[in-house]
């Protein structure tokens, strides 16, 4: 009896262990305080509070697997959607069970499905390339998806491009009330070159900030286990070479008509490229070159690599962008899994488990680069926009107060969003100062008012 009990005392201590080093553990932003969510409709630029409760609402452990509860709903502010789609993001009241050590797959590699490929950090749900529509050689047209029918399923839509209509200004859109994001989740406004306007009327952001300097958060996990990073990361593998974009090595194909694949296989005819079917818009269109420097990615869009939150190295995905900062195919995962896919939604949890609370154990999700803020404009007339640079893993106060130390007014960046807004029209001309503050860290910064 005594050697039993001995047994398990090793085997909690050895689990407790585990949960403090294991990101899959460790990342996920949990909603402590209550958060609820946000979404905009056509014609209104003010957002209207829900119900729901956003970002992770739970994260539980065994000795294998990781569980991750949550709604499916992010902290920054969803819709609308312009392209018709008649759907808001609403609750998934769901359950993710991920492998705590995932391994790679050494057979046939499995494709990335319709549906949920993965999770981000906030527990919105993560898309592959794909809209469900595809051409139809018999009928000469797309269809499937929204079109309905079936299509021939060998030149298939990319929904980056062809939704770009309908996404929000934080790069995503519902499935039947299922939000997720198919690419980067960092808004449309903070890329290069801006592609889409939807951020001027209905303005929201995303879940991090792209910094070319820094290495970029770990934004998710895959479905085979494997964590998911922004677009930049160390050079080499084993973490030399300074901080680049990590890059795909997927490129569009040189082509004027659609009868072969990359490979040379031929395959049913799609559409001559056209500037009704230009060139990227079908998955097909993309062509596979082997690698042949360390800041590329392989044919999963990942590669072996060493990261702040794994210092020993793992397999990485990255979410793939170009110079401009605009997504690049594949975008996230695909269009296979490096490793076995084994994740999925549950509807319960059926081993014993561990709840992880950082707040009980006086753990916290690990942080990305620190408290880090700009502010714009400065000066300003009408209106100051407070950004924290990276991923939020914490509420962040904000604080707008008069040279006199009266708070004049008091709002928040939050957990999993980056940025917060100061209305200042009714500000008198003049210095003020902006404080701002996470649980452990302070920054103030001088703002001037002018007109």
């Amino acid at each position: 009896m005594k050697r039993i009990l001995l047994t398990c005392v090793l085997l909690i201590g050895g689990i407790s262990t585990f949960a403090q080093t294991n990101p899959a553990i460790l990342s996920w932003l949990q909603n402590t305080t209550g958060i609820k969510g946000r979404h905009y409709v056509k014609n209104n630029s003010t957002a209207i509070n829900d119900a729901d409760s956003a970002n992770v609402l739970g994260v539980y452990y065994s000795a294998t697997s990781v569980y991750v509860r949550a709604n499916g709903v992010p902290s920054y502010v969803t819709g609308p959607f312009l392209d018709g789609n008649p759907s808001i993001t609403t609750s998934q009241n769901a359950i993710f069970k991920l492998p705590l050590s995932p391994v790679q797959n050494t057979g046939t590699a499995t494709a990335t499905q319709g549906g949920n490929i993965g999770i981000f950090t906030n527990g919105v749900a993560m898309f592959d390339y794909r809209d469900g529509v595809s051409w139809q050689s018999s009928s000469n047209s797309l269809k499937g998806g929204p079109l309905g029918g079936m299509g021939d399923q060998v030149w298939n839509r990319d929904a980056i491009v062809a939704e770009r209509g309908g996404f929000d200004c934080s790069k995503g859109h519902p499935a039947m009330g299922n939000y997720h994001h198919h690419q980067n989740p960092s808004a449309f406004k903070l890329d290069k070159n801006v592609v889409s306007t939807i951020c001027n009327l209905y303005d929201a952001d995303g879940l991090y900030v792209l910094d070319s300097t820094k290495h970029s958060p770990l934004i998710g996990f895959a479905y085979d286990g494997f964590p998911i990073y922004g677009a930049y990361g160390y050079k080499n593998a084993d973490g030399t070479g300074g901080i680049v974009r990590i890059k795909s090595s997927y490129s569009l194909r040189s082509i004027t008509t659609r009868t072969t694949l990359y490979t040379g296989a031929t395959v049913t005819a799609g559409p001559d490229v056209s500037a009704t079917y230009p060139i990227g818009l079908f998955r097909e269109d993309y062509q596979y070159t082997a690698p042949t420097s360390s800041d590329y990615l392989d044919i999963h869009n990942g590669r072996f690599c060493i990261t702040p939150e794994y210092p020993a190295g793992i397999y990485c995905y990255f979410a793939t962008v170009d110079q401009n900062w605009n997504s690049a195919y594949p975008y996230l995962i695909g269009p296979t899994y490096y490793g076995v896919k084994s994740a999925s939604k549950v509807t319960s949890i059926t081993e014993a488990v561990t709840q992880y609370k950082p707040s009980a154990t006086g753990l916290k999700p690990i942080a990305s680069n620190g408290l880090q803020i700009s502010m714009f404009p400065n000066p300003a007339a009408d209106m100051v926009a407070v950004q924290s640079e990276g991923l939020t893993t914490e509420n962040i106060k904000v604080e707008l107060f008069d040279m006199s130390g009266r708070v004049l007014q008091s709002t928040y960046i939050l957990q999993g969003s980056t940025i917060a807004y100061f209305d200042t029209k009714l500000v008198y001309e003049g210095e003020y100062i902006v404080r701002i503050s996470s649980d452990t860290q302070l920054v103030i910064k001088k703002l001037l008012i002018a007109r």
